[in-house]
């Protein structure tokens, strides 16, 4: 968990600021029954102030794209709206939008429903233009002629070359070209088309470029409903072409559409075909008549007759790599028992107490979680706490009890992992060695403080928050004190069980003063002094402070806040408290730990306390948190503004040359893969993949990267441009990081709502001095698990991919356990091996996001390979895998694998 921004809240913050999330509800259509596209008969219409509300069709000018231009003038509220079939049954946005009077380039997605309005001078926009480069005429720039929806085309000649080749440039000047690669053809006479919004290319050939004939195309299951030019049939208006449906889609069909921009596509229905059959398929431009004549049956490939090879053996459980991870605040996620909730003393909103998950929520959703597809649930720290908000669990107050606000009769830490054990799910302790509470450790250690029920406000004014009337003593305990240390001094004692109204004058030993006392210096009451703690216990270098985090020696001996006061952990007395108490946990049956504040300890003192545990529970995980915002691996190896000694890597290494991290083998400790995450603010945010490859590259610098624990966001970071908040872009750039996280190398953890988008946009945290919890990324999410709630939650889109996903990964070892090679980065797509024990489980992988495209993956092992996202078959025998992959889904080419895996939804299909 982050402590740097946490600071000692103010206690006194009673009012709460109210907010609404915004659902945004996705819907298309299309020729194919692909979402993602947009069909001719979709229609949406402009309706506002510019043309007094009346319906205005708009300009379909991509898949899902609708464009309009309009001019605002002469009313004192220009706004407008964008009405799906022109009747208000489905309109958007919620709020009309507005903006000010002039004129406007206004543009919809149908899929994402963003609404986005471009000032203009006018409505006479000028014209694109596209140009022809390549061999055919020198490379200079030939301008193409526009065919209408986008799409432009050019007839070249191409001779006498050795490798005749071209690309489409967009302004002629080499600053936008496609595709990445030149496209390449034989020498001959070509048309060639070129769609401005996907960036689809083809070229046809034809005998000449005089009088060349109208262009359509071919686009069904058999292509991935991409764009295939059909061939003119000489002296007809018909055009031809030769398909094979070979199991690409469940359900195979396909449509004839003009230009290749789903402006003008034919029939209205997708004509549906038998599959494992070549057919010729003809399509009369003049009629639109469309026939299908069977050539012959397909036996080989996917069509072959032979069954699959059996799955391989279910995991092991032995191996943590096995699994993925569902990453839990247990106050946050179900309230199994509302006899134990309980409201913190800060942030309080009325019917939300921060206690209220619990151990029983959490075994009465554990099919819920196995049904999404986990195998292991990380839970924040269990053992007993004490702040002012301590609902996350990081301020240990007693490491050898369960904190009874989580448990219930028949309901303990206990009972819910013997639960998730009897589900086949593992569970992953949170612990917390760095720092306790502000009240030191009960029976071990005492910090002086006054009790908090004798605590006034400055002018003495009434203390009204919530349950706590009267004075901010703990509520729920009789003499309304919750600092029950066995070691406090006599004094404190006899409060901690009289005097529940705090009014009995107390005289305050450090300063002879007398309380309660209106404004009497907080800090005695909820403040520490650094310079008196048992030295024993506790370091005594004081508070962070600018530089320091960033500088080893105070990161590691200075407190995190006022109520995360830094441990010795080096000292003896420390360490057997700490080690005995984690020991009782593994003894419950704790199946793996993830340490907290790794930065903020030395390794070596670290390791000291893994190792124990591991000596005591051979084979047990442990990963820990090292949080860095960005790359982080160390000045001495990468641009970086501190030493590697503090950054993750260094943690998973015994080297004692942070420039030379394979001066030492692996540490037996991982780490969350931070690195990787903190790409994505730049990266799968906007759509791509870039980036991604150069921090895989770096893999050499850990003790076994296949160990990593990889998230897209946690309860403390998202990757926005300050790592603070909920992930909220389009529902498809989670998708595509998920296939990223579950395919690459190390273990993928999700944070608990991130399958529905959850709060999505929301901080992770408080952030303002009146915001409550119930506004964050911590909100409780009971509500969405509930029996009338329960079925939109598991129909979500991304709940289904995650759903499928974990189902891929937990079939496929490769996914688990190999390391990564072959890495090739483009952008819009990366491409992969994973190979487990020299073949023995072996994948190939490619990720596209944002538009459909093909991979070539070289230096493959030949083979029988099975798509198990389409169940596509390919042989290989030359060392080289070439495949296509719809746009934002994934190719996972498993060597000998068993086929296709799970069931289509919006993104992997």
């Amino acid at each position: 968990m982050s402590k740097r921004l946490r600071v000692l809240l103010s206690l006194l913050s009673f009012t709460a600021a109210l907010w609404a999330g915004c659902a945004r509800s996705q819907s298309g259509a299309a020729g194919d029954d692909d979402p993602s596209l947009a069909t001719a008969a979709d229609t949406w219409y402009f309706r506002g102030t510019a043309n007094a509300w009346v319906a205005t069709a708009m300009t379909a000018s991509g898949t899902t794209t609708f464009t309009t231009c309009q001019t605002f003038s002469g009313v004192a509220d220009p706004r407008f709206k964008i009405d799906h079939f022109g009747n208000w049954a489905e309109a958007y946005p919620a709020q009309d939008y507005r903006v000010a009077n002039g004129t406007y380039q206004i543009t919809f997605d149908s899929v994402s429903k963003a609404v986005s309005a471009q000032a203009v001078a006018s409505c006479q926009a000028a014209p694109d233009t596209w140009y022809f480069r390549g061999t055919a005429n020198a490379w200079a720039a030939t301008a193409m002629t526009a065919s209408g929806g986008g799409v432009f085309a050019t007839c070249q000649v191409f001779a006498g070359v050795a490798n005749p080749r071209f690309k489409i440039d967009h302004r002629g000047d080499w600053t936008e070209a496609y595709p990445a690669q030149d496209y390449t053809v034989a020498n001959g006479t070509y048309q060639i088309t070129f769609n401005a919004s996907s960036k689809a290319i083809t070229a046809q050939a034809v005998a000449s470029c005089s009088g060349t004939t109208d262009s359509w195309y071919f686009r069904g299951t058999a292509n991935a409903w991409a764009t295939t030019a059909m061939t003119p049939v000489t002296g007809t208006s018909r055009h031809s072409l030769i398909v094979q449906f070979v199991k690409q889609d469940p359900a195979p069909r396909f449509k004839i559409d003009h230009r290749g921009d789903w402006t003008e596509a034919y029939p209205a229905q997708d004509v549906t075909v038998t599959d494992c059959t070549e057919y010729e398929i003809v399509f009369d431009a003049t009629s639109k008549a469309v026939t299908t004549t069977a050539r012959a049956a397909i036996t080989t490939g996917a069509c072959a007759t032979t069954p699959p090879p059996p799955p391989p053996p279910p995991p092991t459980g032995a191996d943590f790599r096995e699994e993925t991870i569902y990453f839990v605040i247990t106050t946050r996620f179900y309230d199994g028992d509302p006899a134990n909730n309980y409201y913190n003393r800060d942030r309080i909103k009325t019917g939300d107490p921060q206690w209220r998950g619990d151990f029983k929520g959490l075994i009465a959703k554990l099919d819920y979680i196995k049904d999404l597809g986990f195998t292991a649930i990380w839970v924040t720290p269990p053992v007993e706490n004490r702040s002012g908000l301590d609902y996350h669990g990081y301020h240990a107050y007693d490491w050898t009890k369960v904190d009874p606000r989580l448990e219930s009769t028949g309901a303990t830490y206990r009972d819910f992992i013997a639960a998730a054990h009897a589900k086949g799910i593992k569970v992953i302790q949170d612990v917390v060695i760095n720092h306790s509470s502000q009240y030191g450790i009960r029976n071990k250690v005492w910090i002086d403080h006054l009790p908090i029920k004798y605590f006034r406000p400055a002018g003495g004014a009434p203390i009204n928050n919530g349950p706590y009337q009267g004075n901010l003593g703990d509520y729920k305990q009789s003499f309304r004190e919750d600092n029950d240390n066995p070691l406090a001094p006599a004094w404190f004692r006899a409060r901690q069980t009289s005097d529940a109204a705090g009014t009995t004058p107390l005289l305050d030993p450090k300063t002879g003063a007398t309380v309660p006392s209106p404004g009497y210096d907080a800090n005695r009451f909820f403040g520490i002094d650094a310079a008196g703690l048992n030295s024993q216990w506790y370091h005594l270098d004081g508070f962070m402070a600018g530089g320091d985090w960033e500088s080893p020696v105070p990161l590691q001996r200075k407190h995190l806040a006022g109520d995360a006061i830094d441990l010795a952990t080096e000292n003896q007395a420390v360490r057997d408290y700490l080690n005995a108490a984690i020991r009782s946990y593994l003894d419950m049956g704790v199946d793996a730990i993830r340490l907290d504040t790794l930065k903020h300890m030395e390794r070596s003192d670290v390791l000291s306390y893994v190792n124990n545990w591991k000596a005591h529970k051979p084979g047990l995980f442990v990963f820990g948190e090292n949080l860095v915002k960005g790359t982080g691996f160390g000045s001495e190896i990468a641009s970086d503004n501190a030493s590697a000694v503090i950054r993750p890597w260094w943690y998973t290494r015994l080297t004692n040359n942070p420039a030379n991290p394979q001066g030492g083998g692996y540490s037996g400790l991982s780490v969350l893969d931070f690195s990787l995450f903190s790409t994505f603010r730049d990266n799968v945010r906007n759509g791509n993949f870039g980036g991604v490859g150069g921090v895989l590259g770096m893999d050499w610098v850990y003790g076994d990267p296949t160990q990593l624990v990889t998230f897209l966001q946690n309860h403390d970071v998202g990757p926005d441009n300050d790592f603070k908040y909920r992930f909220g872009a389009e529902t498809w750039k989670a998708a595509i990081t998920y296939n990223l996280l579950w395919t690459i190398r190390g273990i993928p953890c999700l944070y608990y709502g991130e399958e529905i988008e959850f709060m999505k946009g929301a901080p992770q945290d408080i952030d303002g001095p009146s915001m409550t919890i119930d506004q964050t990324g911590r909100a409780y999410f009971g509500g969405h698990l509930e029996a009338a709630t329960i079925a939109t939650t598991q129909s979500h889109p991304l709940y289904r991919h995650l759903q499928r996903l974990n189902q891929i990964r937990r079939a496929v070892p490769a996914l688990q356990k190999a390391p990564m090679s072959n890495v090739s980065e483009q952008g819009n797509g990366i491409s992969f091996v994973r190979d487990h024990n020299g073949g023995e489980s072996y994948a190939v992988v490619g990720l596209a996001a944002g538009f459909g495209r093909g991979f070539t993956v070289g230096g493959v092992r030949n083979g029988t390979y099975r798509d198990a996202v389409t169940g596509n078959v390919i042989t290989v025998n030359n060392g080289s895998i070439s495949f296509n992959v719809a746009a934002n889904s994934a190719g996972i080419y498993v060597l000998g694998g068993p086929g296709k895996i799970g069931t289509d939804g919006v993104y992997l299909r």
